[in-house]
């Protein structure tokens, strides 16, 4: 079931700290690293198309997936605002149907995450996987143990904002290694405001995890590091990349 309906409209506001251009910067300069300076990327979890856009003023075919239909319609109104051509297609990565094999993907900003399980974290590897050309190149990140017990575990955020007051509430669990998510939106109308609810979970996978389950879809990792260091893995790092080869066509 497709969630973040009134989380959509106003996603970028709340993420206005998050340096995309930075970002993007990072993960074209280990594309081109790897040999993929160009052809069809596939941006897993899109949301609003945030990086879709940046990878696709770097020439790449970008071809965007969200399961979230809310947080499609606003990358489709920015890229025709901006007059870009991205191709966005409300799928579950955990399912994909595309037209063809890209040449390369990502899945950014924690949306490995998001996925609700290790079968379902399996079933997305395999499924970007089966999309993708022998040789393609596959960049990642996901949110920590420590980021999730330490950072948002059982911690409330306030943001004030004139467009909207949201009060961000998480609970971790730690035998389940989930962090639940709830959202309280104040949307201003008249003289009052507009209630609106939103809830949705991030799971902690584990490197053994994520390597079973990229060995399983004929991935090998090239590199792995910590997005503070950018050298090493850190076991108190907030957020760990992952740069991956396919190996091998299904």
């Amino acid at each position: 079931m497709s969630a973040y309906r009134a989380f959509a409209s106003v996603y970028d506001l709340l993420t206005d700290n998050v340096d995309y251009r930075q970002r993007a910067e990072k993960i074209c300069s280990l594309l081109c690293h790897y040999g993929k300076g160009s052809g069809i990327l596939l941006d897993a979890g899109c949301g609003t198309g945030n990086f879709s856009e940046l990878f696709s003023e770097k020439d790449y075919d970008v071809i965007g997936v969200d399961l979230s239909v809310d947080m499609l319609c606003e990358a489709q109104r920015k890229k025709t605002e901006k007059g870009l051509d991205i191709l966005y297609l409300n799928q579950d990565m955990t399912d994909l149907d595309l037209y063809g094999t890209v040449d390369c993907a990502v899945c950014l900003l924690d949306g490995i995450n998001h996925l609700p399980g290790e079968e379902a974290l399996q079933a997305a590897f395999r499924s970007i996987g089966f999309f993708m050309e022998k040789d393609g190149i596959f960049i990642f990140d996901v949110n920590t143990e420590y980021k999730h017990r330490c950072v948002l575990g059982d911690q409330t955020f306030v943001y004030d904002l004139p467009q909207v007051y949201c009060v961000w509430r998480n609970q971790y669990d730690s035998a389940e290694k989930r962090t639940d998510i709830r959202l309280d939106l104040f949307f201003p109308e008249g003289d009052g405001f507009i209630r609106q609810r939103e809830e949705f979970s991030e799971w902690f996978y584990s490197d053994e995890q994520i390597q079973t389950g990229l060995h399983n879809a004929n991935f090998e990792i090239l590199t792995c590091f910590a997005e503070e260091s950018e050298t090493t893995k850190d076991k108190n790092s907030q957020r760990q990349y992952y740069v991956c080869r396919k190996t091998k066509d299904q």
